[in-house]
């Protein structure tokens, strides 16, 4: 089975898989490829997904991207729909990967408190709090492998906590703010260096049908609101566009095309207006 690199499948990873993908920095010999049969990984659901961790381990040695300049200036604001604030947490938390990456004290701090606000919003403050805190105080320590612990731990914290208030639909919802986010960031790497190994990451059909049948399995309620409507727009466009990985090479205006989608949809779910 292959691995999903950059998935939520597994909602305890998700986040931190998509932006392990783009986990680029501090090498000194950079591979020519990337071989995803090195990943560890753990069977969840339907779809195998690497040990986050240990992507970050194998990923990190594999270039240097300019994190900061993949830094959004905001990080959106809510709208008080439970939808949008589920989405939303998860492209902050995204972010958060890519600000310690980018080792951004300050962005991490931000991003520390915004995952607690957040969280507030849709119930599960609680089950965060410690971990708010301790993302701030590693980012104010410059503890970056502690900063990128306590984030994947709030990932998992929030996702729990939905599922225990059996809130399951934001949980999943949560999870596709992420990847969302971080298949933009991913698809703007590739774009600026691009590299049919590294456009190779976006190959996973897998995962895109995993979260169509989350999208499909949602209640009546959400799966009749906009946004809902848009993710699944969303996935039917870069379908075809990411099954060019079936014996053909991801190319470079298939790269461009997931960028333009997932930015607007980045775009969306960060709009006080969604």
């Amino acid at each position: 089975m292959r691995i999903s690199i950059f998935g939520i499948a597994a909602p305890t990873v998700a986040v931190a898989i998509q932006i392990a993908a783009l986990a680029t920095s501090r090498a000194e010999s950079a591979p020519e490829q990337i071989d995803l049969s090195k990943f560890p990984a753990a069977a969840v659901q339907d779809v195998v997904v690497p040990v986050p961790s240990e992507v970050f381990n194998v990923l990190d040695k594999l270039g240097s991207p300019n994190w900061k300049g993949e830094l959004r200036d905001s990080l959106g604001k809510q709208s008080g729909n439970r939808a949008q604030v589920a989405l939303l947490l998860g492209t902050v938390i995204a972010e958060g990967f890519i600000a310690v990456e980018a080792e951004d004290s300050e962005k991490v701090k931000q991003i520390g408190r915004d995952v607690l606000d957040l969280s507030r919003a849709v119930g599960v403050e609680k089950a965060v709090v410690s971990r708010s805190k301790a993302i701030v105080d590693k980012a104010d320590a410059r503890d970056w492998a502690g900063a990128r612990q306590e984030l994947d731990g709030a990932l998992q914290d929030v996702r729990g906590a939905m599922q225990e208030l059996n809130d399951e639909d934001l949980a999943q919802l949560v999870s596709l703010g992420g990847w969302v986010r971080g298949t933009e960031v991913l698809t703007s790497i590739v774009q600026k260096d691009y590299k049919p190994s590294r456009a190779e990451l976006l190959h996973q059909p897998e995962l895109l049908n995993y979260f169509d049948r989350r999208l499909d399995d949602m209640s009546p309620r959400l799966r009749k609101s906009e946004l809902v409507s848009q993710l699944k727009t969303m996935l039917k466009e870069i379908r075809p566009l990411i099954l060019e990985g079936e014996g053909r090479k991801i190319s470079p205006e298939s790269v461009e095309r997931i960028h333009s989608v997932t930015s607007q949809m980045v775009v969306t779910i960060t709009s006080s207006d969604a």
